[in-house]
């Protein structure tokens, strides 16, 4: 008989056993289920939040670096002592952009929360972006409507603004907003152009913005707001020298002396990427364990459950090998009916996952694709191999003579 047909043999029997024992096989997978759900919730999670925080990062750019007084990823002693540091300036910016030859672009950025309103319509909560002619390139921004900011109005503080979509849609829905005049808290403004739509980041909603130029934010919107110059590097290969010849610069226009440590901050998505896979792997460690601990419960009750089966048909294997079947048979045999035991839990863990999984996505970024169904499936097979494995082997070893006496 070949191996196949061994196995074809092997599962029907177990089926026909199995279904003698419903109640049994169906309690027995309860442990199962629920690990199976706890793996595949958790593997949802932590798919879904890496997803989410690749579109997030993203919108920070791989070739942007952020000239701040603060790192972003710092202890606490280290933020205290950087909150000494002297202010950010625009002539520190313009010196930079002239001085600077790695990157194609400096440009600076100030925000704040305001109150936007266009006639009766208001939108509070909005970000407000003070930003130069220089931030839509370095920014990444695409325009549906109008223009950006020119030098002339940051040189000027013109009251003009560039909305987000969704603040072009509330106020001016079916019509073009350029030239509409809103007010930022007290401040009336001229539209004179919309951004596409850009969705979210961390959490929060670019498309729910206003950009105003940084000279008119500094001077009706934050008296001493605190600027961060960004620059866009010309070539991806090159970050790390343009890492220094921004630090170079930044301590020469603010007169760091040679000894001492720098006074600012250069930041880049690096720092985030890093952080969130420390604390992504944290938990994901934590999380498995978890889910590992219930399958290994699992596990333990179906190992007892396959004693207990092949306690009950010591006479049905000692028959079997008394007319011919060998060890290998009778292994494949009790090994087929754990692993379909499991699966069986496996594909009903999905099944309860699943929605669990939109549930989870209403408030959390989730999502299950097919590469972890087919993992979760797989991880409940190998459990019911695993835990099948020496009842299996203790009915393989079983004498013939022996088994057919036993009562």
């Amino acid at each position: 008989m070949t191996l196949l047909s061994e196995f074809k043999e092997s599962a029907f029997i177990a089926w026909t056993a199995l279904r003698a024992n419903k109640l049994r096989a169906g309690l027995t997978t309860l442990g199962i289920v629920i690990g199976i759900v706890s793996v595949t919730l958790m593997g949802t999670a932590i798919t879904g939040l890496n997803d989410a925080f690749r579109k997030s990062v993203g919108n920070i750019g791989a070739d942007t670096l952020y000239i701040q007084r603060f790192s972003w990823m710092t202890s606490e002693t280290d933020w205290r002592l950087s909150r000494n540091r002297k202010e950010l300036t625009l002539q520190n910016v313009r010196d930079l952009d002239r001085l600077v030859t790695l990157c194609s672009a400096v440009s600076v950025d100030s925000g704040g929360n305001g109150t936007v309103s266009f006639g009766r319509r208001q939108a509070r909560g909005v970000y407000v972006a003070g930003n130069d002619e220089n931030s839509l390139t370095v920014r990444g921004l695409s325009l549906s409507q109008g223009r950006w900011l020119t030098a002339g109005d940051v040189q000027s503080g013109r009251p003009v603004c560039v909305l987000g979509s969704y603040l072009a849609e509330r106020f001016f829905p079916g019509r073009e907003a350029i030239g509409g005049k809103v007010k930022l808290n007290d401040m009336r403004l001229e539209v004179v152009g919309v951004l596409d739509k850009q969705g979210s980041a961390f959490g929060n909603d670019l498309d729910n913005q206003i950009v105003i130029p940084i000279t008119r934010f500094n001077q009706d919107f934050s008296r001493w707001p605190d600027l961060t110059i960004t620059a866009k590097v010309r070539d991806l290969s090159q970050v790390d020298d343009a890492r220094e010849e921004l630090r170079g610069i930044m301590r020469k226009l603010r007169r760091v002396p040679p000894d001492f440590p720098d006074d600012f901050a250069i930041n880049s998505q690096e720092a985030i990427v890093a952080f969130f896979n420390a604390v992504g792997g944290t938990i994901a460690a934590v999380g498995l364990f978890i889910s590992g601990l219930s399958l290994f419960v699992g596990g333990i009750g179906i190992m007892n459950i396959m004693f207990v089966s092949v306690a009950e048909r010591t006479k049905e294997i000692g028959i079997r090998k008394a007319i011919g079947a060998k060890r290998r048979t009778i292994l494949v045999q009790f090994l087929v009916e754990a692993a379909t035991i499991t699966l069986g839990a496996g594909i009903l863990g999905i099944l309860v996952a699943w929605p669990l999984t939109l549930v989870v996505d209403k408030f959390l970024a989730a999502s299950m694709p097919w590469w972890l169904v087919a993992v979760a499936l797989l991880v409940s097979v190998l459990t019911g191999v695993v835990s099948g494995f020496l009842p299996a082997w203790r009915a393989a070893r079983m004498d013939p003579v022996d088994a057919l006496r036993a009562d």
